[in-house]
């Protein structure tokens, strides 16, 4: 399994202001999307969320999001080598992703931009 990258989860209660500020720091325009009525928005390495405070109090367990090839060979290596899958796979606005607790009791999510076959 190839790791392509990490961003940062940043939980936020302004997610407007965040993304100005975001956006002048990485010089780089915001992806936004909705996501069980969690705002996001991905600007450069940085994936600010904004929600009711159910959904954010879950995703801040979340250390980071990892980027990799294909989440269905993380699956399998997560898996042999000792972690526990909490979701996923499942689809994703730009892909899809897996989230695992690593065992010293990390959380990350796993990522990666193939999209799901239409049925």
């Amino acid at each position: 399994m190839e790791i392509l990258g990490t961003t940062l989860r940043i939980c936020v209660d302004d997610l407007e202001t965040s993304v100005a500020f975001y956006e002048r720091l990485t010089g780089s325009s915001a992806l936004r999307f909705e996501r069980g009525g969690v705002s996001v928005a991905a600007v450069g390495c940085f994936l600010l969320m904004s929600g009711p405070a159910s959904e954010i109090d879950v995703l801040r367990k979340v250390t980071a999001t990892i980027a990799v090839e294909d989440v269905d060979e993380s699956l399998t290596v997560l898996t042999e080598i000792g972690a526990k899958v909490l979701v996923g796979p499942v689809p994703t606005p730009a892909g899809r992703n897996l989230i695992a607790v690593h065992p010293d009791g990390s959380v990350f999510e796993y990522a990666d931009r193939r999209a799901v076959p239409e049925s």
